[in-house]
């Protein structure tokens, strides 16, 4: 879809954007092509708002620190936790909490 056009970050839907599709359904390799092809890691969508977000509540430490290292804005509120601390912390996923603060959360 994306060599014959398709918008790498358009949104709708629950999920938001395909990054965050990928995201939610575990696909790191699809989530990581996706980084590749310029997906933007800050796009405000969908129900967990953003792919920091999406990350932190499916506790994927791999792609949370992937997201992180290509410039995912740790203070962005948007989605139902609000921003990624929050979700980190509801999760109870205390390492990612702490890297958020440690990063200016």
């Amino acid at each position: 879809l994306l060599a014959a056009g398709a918008d790498i970050n358009l949104q709708c839907g629950q999920w938001g954007t395909a990054l965050q599709a990928a995201i939610e359904r575990g696909s790191k390799e699809t989530a990581m092509d996706l980084l590749e092809r310029g997906a933007d890691v800050n796009a405000k969508a969908g129900y967990w708002g953003t792919s920091l977000m999406q990350a932190a509540y499916k506790g994927d430490e791999d792609l949370f620190h992937t997201l992180l290292d290509r410039g995912a804005d740790v203070n962005i509120q948007h989605g139902r936790y609000g921003n990624a601390l929050q979700v980190a912390i509801t999760g109870k996923y205390y390492d990612m909490a702490h890297e958020l603060l440690d990063r200016g959360a």
